[in-house]
Formats: structure tokens, C-alpha cells, sequence
């Protein structure tokens, strides 16, 4: 049972690390999550929220940036 302690808090740090990122980034980046092509539905007492071109654009970034790293540790 202690290889899956060690799991579940490798686990919470990397959100607790991810989640403070995001945090970080939305003050320096107030429009991420409001670009055109992100999708929000408002009714009564629901909002859906699908922020396609944020995803996106964050994915061309995390993917560039990951390739650049795997390549300078080779």
C-alpha cells in the first residue's frame, strides 16, 4: 500500500502544481479562456463552458515546449 500513498501524493502535487500555474497565468494572460471560438452556453440557472480555442492553443504550447525539452535531454 505504500507504493499507491506515494501515487496519490506524486498525484496531488502535480495538480496542486498545475492548479497554481493556472492561477499564475490568468493574471498575466486575462484573455485565455475568452478567445473567440470558446464556446459558453448560459440558461436559467446553468452555464456550460468549453473553452475549445484556449485548449488548443495551450496544447500547440505544451507540446512545443515538451519537444524542445525531450530534445535538449538527449
Amino acid at each position: 500500500m505504500t507504493g499507491t500513498g506515494k501515487l496519490l501524493m506524486a498525484a496531488g502535487a502535480i495538480l496542486l502544481a498545475a492548479g497554481a500555474l493556472l492561477y499564475i497565468l490568468g493574471t498575466f494572460f486575462p484573455m485565455l479562456g475568452k478567445l473567440p471560438g470558446d464556446i459558453a452556453v448560459t440558461k436559467k440557472n446553468v452555464t456550460i463552458y468549453f473553452p475549445l480555442t484556449t485548449m488548443i492553443i495551450v496544447s500547440v504550447v505544451l507540446t512545443l515546449i515538451l519537444n524542445l525539452i525531450s530534445r535538449w535531454i538527449k
